[in-house]
């Protein structure tokens, strides 16, 4: 997927989480609504946490008073993640987004201990009445790029680097594979774990 695609995607599925939390807040509530984002990198990555960013960026262009957005970046996956989203919840965000795969046990269990806050996980596959997941489509880009090098290679090598082997990463290099498999059955796929969402 594409950077702007993926962008369009993370602020339109922003926008439209904080629409239905606004929409469901008291006429008579005079306060914000205060939105949270739990990033496990730096915002200046240009990749994953950039683009969560630059949605967190678009909802307060498009609220303006109406919603309040805090951020925290480069938050470790497990005790300083669930450390990180109890916080958020106890200092009054109504709706928090937590960004990696490695904090959906964290936002569960924080979402438990606070059910009138309503939790967004990304990537995940476990939910609660207050805890919903949300993920992009980049397989679709990944089995483009695996039709593209079946076309470009020339010793029917193709290196993939990955991040973890969970679902979402797993289903990327599939897309990737079954790229190659139909446009160039030769072509043998070597992937290499660097077991890291940001590692420069």
């Amino acid at each position: 997927m594409k950077r702007r695609q993926f962008s369009k995607l993370v602020t339109g599925l922003t926008a439209g989480v904080c629409m239905a939390a606004l929409s469901t807040l008291s006429v008579q509530a005079a306060e914000p609504l205060k939105v949270g984002f739990v990033y496990v990198g730096p915002i200046g990555d240009h990749g994953w946490s950039y683009q969560h960013d630059q949605g967190r960026l678009s909802v307060e262009a498009e609220f303006g008073d109406k919603v309040k957005t805090t951020y925290v970046e480069n938050v470790a996956e497990g005790a300083d993640a669930q450390r990180v989203i109890y916080n958020l919840a106890k200092t009054g965000h109504d709706l928090i987004f937590t960004t990696s795969f490695g904090f959906m046990n964290p936002t569960l269990k924080v979402a438990k201990q606070f059910p009138k806050v309503a939790f967004e996980h990304a990537t995940g596959y476990k939910m609660a009445k207050n805890m919903g997941t949300y993920i992009s489509t980049t397989f679709e880009g990944r089995y483009v790029a695996g039709y593209v090098a079946s076309q470009v290679t020339k010793s029917n090598k193709i290196g993939y680097i990955a991040s973890f082997p969970i679902p979402e990463v797993i289903r990327d290099i599939n897309a990737t594979q079954l790229a190659l498999s139909k446009y160039n059955p030769e072509a043998k796929l070597k992937i290499i774990w660097v077991n890291s969402w940001f590692d420069p």
